[in-house]
């Protein structure tokens, strides 16, 4: 079943507009977007399977990814969000549909490409994925091993580069723990490191996967308050998935809620609360 088409991009904070019902258990809510230029992301009718034998992750997906802005993406275990995120770099098979992300059309890009798009995507992890023996500062180096060649891990980077990692490890809070093993912080500055680390690439967006879910929850308003911040100082989209409708209604622009693999919820965060978001959720509970 295809999703309709999203509305085009305006500012202005209209009304979002109800589109026709997906399915009889839910509807598609279309955003006006405050947005300007042309988007870094592109996704028109974004269908995926993994397999000819395996029902349908993502069903007609439409979305638009904004310079300057943070985008939320809502929806329940299986809804689909991981699936999206990694269909915009190329980890999931685009079934039909196409993506156009950071000048690359994701679907037609042969396999020898692929790592020069997901240079261009930076992403944040909920396990953050760094090295815990090796020290901060090395950890955010290597999201500069891409232009860097050969250079090992005893601290054999260039120096422009070692300059930059400290610059954005002061950008992020914790300059000060540079020379420290990655493992010896806590949950909160381990996220920062990656985030100092997905900027390290100079991405043109960024993907951050759940990046609260292990983080309590005064250390998860820090983590978003940071990724909005960048999102609009340095003019780079944000995409962040999460299970928290306060979170998302606090800290992103737009909202995009998927239910079973479709949108069913697209609006600008000060037009939407918690019952217009009602519609993501199968029942009550998924949405505490």
């Amino acid at each position: 079943m295809t999703a309709p088409a999203i509305a085009p991009a305006h500012r202005g904070g209209l009304p979002f507009a109800t589109a026709a019902a997906q399915s009889p258990a839910s509807s598609s809510v279309q955003a006006s977007t405050a947005a300007a230029g042309p988007a870094l992301a592109r996704v028109r009718d974004l269908r995926v399977r993994y397999s000819a034998d395996e029902p349908l992750v993502l069903d007609g997906v439409d979305l638009d990814l904004f310079r300057g802005e943070t985008v939320a993406l809502l929806g329940s275990s299986g809804s689909g969000k991981s699936t999206l995120m990694k269909a915009l770099t190329g980890f999931a098979p685009i079934t039909d549909g196409t993506a156009q992300v950071a000048g690359f059309d994701v679907a037609g890009l042969p396999q020898r490409r692929m790592r020069a798009l997901r240079v261009q995507v930076g992403q944040v992890f909920q396990q953050f994925n760094l090295v815990g023996r090796l020290s901060v500062l090395t950890n955010v180096l290597t999201g500069s091993l891409h232009r860097a060649g050969a250079a090992n891990l005893l601290g054999t980077f260039r120096s422009a580069d070692r300059a930059r990692a400290l610059d954005l490890l002061d950008r992020v809070g914790i300059a000060h723990k540079a020379g420290a093993e990655a493992r010896s912080l806590s949950g909160g500055q381990q996220q920062r490191v990656a985030i100092a680390r997905a900027l390290m690439q100079d991405p043109q967006l960024i993907l951050a996967d759940e990046p609260v879910a292990s983080l309590d929850p005064r250390m998860s308003h820090t983590v978003l308050e940071l990724l909005r911040s960048i999102a609009r100082e340095e003019q780079i989209p944000v995409l962040v998935s999460l299970h928290v409708l306060p979170l998302a209604l606090e800290h992103a622009d737009r909202i995009i809620g998927l239910r079973h693999g479709q949108v069913v919820v697209s609006g600008d965060a000060a037009d939407l609360d918690a019952d217009a978001l009602a519609p993501v959720y199968d029942t009550e509970e998924e949405a505490e």
